[in-house]
């Protein structure tokens, strides 16, 4: 009998900021998604007991923004998770909600807005790691955020920090990881994201970001797609969820 798929859940926070590639990439390898939108009122479990693996995205909003309603839920979640021993991946406010998750902190990041196209400066070991190993090629990545991690979890590891020096990638507990980057984005996705942007930079500088990411597609496509087949790895190894 063939094995159950994979059961991944997928926080999203904002239409604008869905799973895209990085989904598609995950059943591409043959998980079965649970996406919950709790903007649309989607209501997320207390803990992730049906699923293999959670995946948390990102979000305009900041990680310790409880007015929102979902923001306390979703780090109790991945609290759960990381006590239970299910693969956890954060991607920017998911990185963030999962570093604040297990006594990290976050904070605007002095040196301003992460935008466009950056280098990766993977860290001395991180090819071991059982998640990021299969990604420590990927020169280049996707930033787009204000907030960043100041303080690691006790015990957390830095797997990669930004030209500036910013937390870029870290395995935050035993199953737990968060990306500053976004794997999973295109130009079409950042597009929606600029206008902000171009209030604090001027058009010149977010046009330029926007077409840097346009260049950059099909690298950046086969650079970060074996980190969603790892996800699908770890999560296949567990014990099936209930």
């Amino acid at each position: 009998m063939r094995p159950a798929a994979p059961r991944i859940l997928v926080v999203e926070h904002e239409d604008d900021a869905p799973a895209a590639w990085f989904g598609q990439w995950l059943r591409d390898a043959g998980a079965e998604l649970d996406v919950r939108r709790p903007y649309r009122s989607e209501a997320l479990p207390a803990d992730p007991a049906d699923h293999d693996a959670l995946l948390v995205l990102g979000g305009e909003m900041g990680a310790t923004d409880d007015h929102v309603p979902w923001i306390a839920p979703t780090r109790a979640l991945v609290a759960a998770a990381a006590r239970d021993g299910v693969p956890t991946l954060g991607i920017c406010l998911g990185l963030q909600l999962c570093a604040v998750a297990l006594g990290g902190a976050v904070a605007r990041n002095p040196l301003g807005q992460q935008m466009g196209v950056l280098d990766v400066g993977w860290a001395a070991g991180a090819a071991d790691d059982p998640l990021m190993g299969g990604v420590v090629g990927a020169a280049r990545a996707v930033h787009w955020n204000n907030d960043v991690v100041t303080a690691l979890p006790d015990g957390a590891r830095v797997l990669a920090r930004a030209p500036g020096g910013e937390v870029q990638a870290a395995r935050l507990a035993e199953t737990v990881w968060g990306v500053q980057l976004h794997p999973e984005v295109d130009e079409h996705v950042v597009a929606a994201w600029a206008p902000g942007a171009r209030e604090v930079h001027g058009d010149a500088a977010v046009d330029d970001a926007l077409a840097r990411v346009a260049a950059a597609r099909d690298e950046l496509h086969a650079s970060w797609r074996p980190l969603a087949e790892a996800l699908v790895g770890l999560a296949g190894a567990q014990p099936p969820a209930s």
